[in-house]
């Protein structure tokens, strides 16, 4: 198992950079990630996708032909099938603590862990679970959210200096934007816009 770090006060060059799949704009995960440079971090989301399981298999052998880092989203059994780096929880999960299956193949995998949050009890329960970054949303606006409320770099960083884990930034992250995140452990964003940060 590859261990990965999120250093929380990482310079902008050496912070990790996670590609986040997202079944309406990176349908096909596999191709996304065949472009993407090694080390990149992969976030597979693709929740209801009825070839869930095919779709993850293309997509963990290519991360492990580019050497990059596979991170399932919300099912550990799926992640321990495809050899998986990590899990990452959505807050939902988080808020009631991981499902047994998942906190057993953590332990036995020593398995990355990562967490969404959209507030700071969110970034709490990361903590709590001992994640090992809390991906912290939405920075700025994005596409996919028109309208939403978004944090700004000011709240971010509060709430990311308050967090008792690495936060990443996720959502409106590009390159001019990530210059307004020096307390970002990680950033993170939907590809094209992931292959693009500094």
């Amino acid at each position: 198992m590859r261990r990965l770090n999120f250093p929380k006060d990482a310079p902008p060059a050496a912070r990790p950079r996670l590609a986040v799949t997202d079944a309406a704009r990176t349908p096909d995960p596999a191709a996304m990630a065949a472009r993407l440079p090694p080390g990149t971090v992969v976030l597979f989301r693709h929740y209801d996708a009825p070839d869930r399981r095919a779709l993850g298999a293309r997509l963990a052998r290519v991360c492990r032909q580019r050497r990059l880092y596979l991170l399932v989203a919300g099912d550990a059994r799926l992640a321990a099938a495809l050899g998986a780096d990590g899990l990452h929880l959505p807050e939902y999960l988080a808020r009631r603590g991981p499902p047994p299956v998942a906190r057993l193949w953590l332990r036995r995998r020593g398995g990355v862990l990562t967490v969404a949050a959209h507030s700071p009890a969110a970034l709490a329960w990361a903590a709590a679970l001992g994640a090992d970054l809390a991906l912290l949303s939405p920075v700025f606006p994005t596409r996919s959210h028109p309208g939403a409320a978004t944090l700004g770099p000011v709240r971010f960083a509060l709430w990311a200096g308050r967090a008792g884990v690495p936060v990443a930034a996720l959502g409106g992250v590009t390159a001019a934007t990530a210059r307004r995140l020096p307390g970002a452990a990680a950033l993170a964003g939907v590809p094209p816009v992931a292959t693009r940060l500094p």
